[in-house]
């Protein structure tokens, strides 16, 4: 072995040599601060003072206001066992446990360990934390295991924790007095002034108020409102709350919320919703969807934004799906009955489906006083093969199916009849009247023109007709027109196929949009440019 190699392993020798002696070192300093953390705890008073190594070997049977004293803490009874040697006691009768001026218990016994400063107290223990003067925390319980050096009080067998809001029981529970913060498991139940939590699992700081809850809880409002919930918080002194996992609040008046993300303010009825937000009105019979939304349960207002969607489902075969970019929904009281009625308001890129009819605008207003829908803003409706459209449309709901619409200003009806042929009319005032989902009778009143192709039996066109007059009535069957009525000064023209004029088969107002038309209830979400 050569000489470089021999100096390596003799120096690897004596650096491992003088690490095992620095180790001896830090193993002998750490038992003599261990042996020097471990305090005595003292026999302060007792009245009797007894031996018997026959029946408790190594044990001073000590009787009559028996005192003990451990660092800060102070331990009275009427009878304890005291073991010297192994630093602890077993106290009996009337047990009194103090410590400082912040925390004191009573019990029917108590085991205690000055080595491992743990506390065993039982049958009708009474811990109760704060300092003289302040409003405490009570915990009491049957058996409660206390740790002095962590500050932890737990007890296993049903316990109660009281503070100035709220009462909380469970089977389970830790308590640590040093954060105030308390866990509780299986069958909790928090009493609270105006409301009942229960819960399996629940975090509790008697400080803040706040509850963290993190199983599946129920808080229930008496006869008013209930939360449905698994995880979150809930603040019990100012009653504001963060709900996660789509939790649930339910009225008794029929109305529900629920969401990924809610922040619910009870004491304000204030409800702010952020993803996959669904408010149901189920007296209403009205849901509002969004991505984004808030609640307030005064006059049952409701807001949503990001695919915002309203379903009207107050008729069980004809469903209403309006989409917009913002919808707003309200209660309003009837001026003379104690009763209220639904109204909407839509904003911007409006669509509208039902199996009807379908419609878009810019702007909508739904009353459910007299089941109108107010469309302004380039409306534009569609049935069957009709399209109708006017400066203003309102559509009649009548018995959940649309009766009829009227279009005010500049209003024009198409009907495609081929692939290239429409039939039109058009002016100040147009009404279309539906049966079973079918428009049957279109009526046109003031300044009204119409340009529409009348067939032979067989089928095939005869020409195309022009007409003007003050008031049109035009007969819808099969989707086709059957006949039309004109007041006396009518006059018209009818061309042959061939000698129809360039651009006179077209009214002024004449345009078809059906590519924008919205086809199923999920069309309405899809965009549009403007047209």
């Amino acid at each position: 072995m050569g000489f470089f190699q021999k100096y390596r392993n003799l120096h690897g020798l004596k650096r491992l040599c003088l690490t095992l002696r620095a180790l001896c070192a830090l193993i002998i300093v750490h038992c003599a601060l261990s042996a020097s953390a471990q305090t005595m705890v003292y026999l302060e008073r007792a009245e009797n003072l007894l031996f018997d190594q026959e029946r408790i070997a190594d044990a001073q049977i000590l009787k009559g206001n028996v005192v003990f004293r451990h660092e800060d803490a102070l331990m009275y009874c009427d009878s304890a066992y005291f073991y010297e040697n192994s630093n602890s006691l077993d106290a009996f009768g009337h047990v009194r446990f103090e410590q400082g001026d912040t925390l004191s218990g009573v019990g029917e016994k108590l085991f205690y360990d000055g080595n491992t400063k743990l506390a065993r107290m039982r049958k009708h223990v009474r811990l109760v934390h704060g300092r003289l003067g302040e409003n405490p925390t009570v915990l009491t319980t049957d058996s409660l295991n206390y740790n002095r050096s962590t500050g932890l009080a737990y007890y296993f067998s049903g316990g109660e924790v009281e503070d100035t809001l709220n009462t909380l029981t469970s089977e389970r529970g830790t308590y640590q007095t040093k954060s105030k913060q308390a866990v509780f498991s299986r069958n909790v139940r928090l009493v609270n002034p105006k409301f009942v939590l229960t819960s399996d699992t629940l975090l509790y700081n008697t400080d803040t108020k706040v509850a963290d809850i993190i199983s599946p809880t129920d808080i229930i409002y008496e006869e008013e409102t209930d939360i449905t919930t698994s995880r979150g918080w809930y603040n019990t002194s100012n009653e504001q709350s963060m709900l996660l996992d789509r939790s649930l609040i339910h009225h008794s008046n029929g109305r529900t919320m629920t969401g990924d993300t809610i922040y619910y303010d009870k004491r304000i009825g204030f409800g702010e919703v952020l993803g996959r937000m669904q408010m149901v009105d189920s007296t209403q019979k009205a849901t509002l969807y969004g991505e984004y939304g808030q609640m307030w349960e005064e006059n049952s207002r409701g807001y949503a934004t990001d695919s915002a969607l309203m379903v009207d489902w107050s008729d069980s075969v004809h469903y209403s799906y309006i989409h917009a970019d913002t919808l707003f929904t309200t209660e309003v009281p009837y001026t003379d009955a104690d009763s209220t009625y639904r109204r909407v308001q839509a904003h911007y890129g409006v669509r509208v489906f039902r199996d009807d009819m379908q419609m878009t605008c810019d702007s909508l207003v739904y009353l459910s006083s007299d089941s109108t829908m107010h469309l302004y803003t380039k409306p534009i409706c569609w049935s069957e093969n009709q399209q109708i459209a006017a400066d203003s449309i309102v559509v009649y709901i009548v018995n959940g199916a649309v009766e009829h619409a009227v279009g005010t200003g500049n209003a024009v009806c198409v009907m495609q009849d081929s692939l290239d042929t429409f039939n039109q009319m058009s002016g100040k005032v147009l009404t279309a009247y539906l049966v079973e989902g079918e428009v049957k009778i279109v009526d046109t009143d003031g300044n009204a023109l119409t340009i529409f192709y009348p067939k032979e039996q067989d089928g095939s066109y005869v020409g195309m007709n022009t007409t003007a007059s003050s008031f049109i009535r035009m007969f819808v069957e099969d989707r086709k027109i059957h006949h039309m009525r004109f007041t006396s000064e009518t006059t018209g023209v009818m061309y042959p196929l061939d000698q129809i004029p360039e651009g006179g088969d077209r009214l002024a107002l004449f345009f078809w949009a059906d590519d924008i038309r919205p086809t199923d209830p999920q069309d309405v979400f899809r965009k549009i440019d403007d047209y």
